[in-house]
């Protein structure tokens, strides 16, 4: 695997578990564990950010994806 899938897939595992999470805190009627999935959602939120922050860099600055002219 490259560096670009490892982060495609990392990215796409955060989002998975940010619907889950978002999907938990709306079903519960506990507010208690409505609060902690919330906070886990912003959590994976900013994971998504980071890892396509990261993701967007590695694609910019791969001497591969560069095109000589």
């Amino acid at each position: 695997m490259t560096v670009q899938q490892d982060l495609q897939k990392a990215i796409a595992t955060a989002q998975s578990a940010l619907g889950t999470y978002s999907t938990f805190a709306q079903s519960t009627q506990d507010q208690t564990a409505k609060q902690m999935f919330q906070e886990l959602s912003q959590y994976a939120q900013r994971h998504v950010e980071v890892l396509s922050g990261r993701l967007q860099y590695v694609n910019q600055n791969n001497s591969m994806n560069q095109q000589t002219t």
